[in-house]
């Protein structure tokens, strides 16, 4: 097993788990939602991969087995975040046959060694309850908020 960072030679493979993760997430998805990801997903890693968004991967015989993306946010500063760089974790996801093999977790340190040593304030993630335990042993801690979690759906 090889750890390391995506490139864009990965792409195929990048949009191939993400779109694994999506399944495994929400059970199923549309013909449609999988049409809009296929098309969507290449160009947006393209623009934005190793840049804004690091893939840490896990590869076995050159094949990407799993994945954790490092989404890095540039905010305002603020008390929490004095330079304003913040990290969010998105679509962390192992192909089934690789689970319970510790890969999550080396990836996930791999992360928080690279957000180190980027100066990035904080990560933050929403954790499934497979992962929580997982995210918790690497020092991850429920969040306290002051405020209400809210959206406004547009499309």
């Amino acid at each position: 097993m090889v750890f390391d960072t995506a490139n864009l030679d990965d792409i195929d493979e990048l949009v191939r788990l993400r779109i694994a993760y999506m399944i495994d997430d929400f059970g199923q998805i549309s013909d449609y939602e999988r049409e809009c990801m296929e098309k969507q997903l290449p160009d947006y890693f393209k623009r934005r991969l190793n840049k804004e968004l690091i893939a840490f991967v896990a590869r076995d015989e050159g094949r990407l087995v799993a994945a954790a993306y490092l989404l890095i946010i540039e905010k305002p500063a603020n008390p929490f975040l004095p330079n304003g760089y913040d990290g969010e974790v998105l679509s962390v996801y192992t192909e089934e046959e690789y689970r319970n093999r510790g890969i999550c977790s080396e990836l996930i340190n791999n992360m928080i060694e690279y957000a180190r040593e980027k100066k990035l304030c904080r990560i933050e993630l929403m954790a499934t309850d497979e992962g929580y335990p997982i995210y918790k042993k690497l020092g991850f801690e429920d969040k306290k908020q002051k405020y209400k979690d809210m959206r406004l759906k547009l499309i």
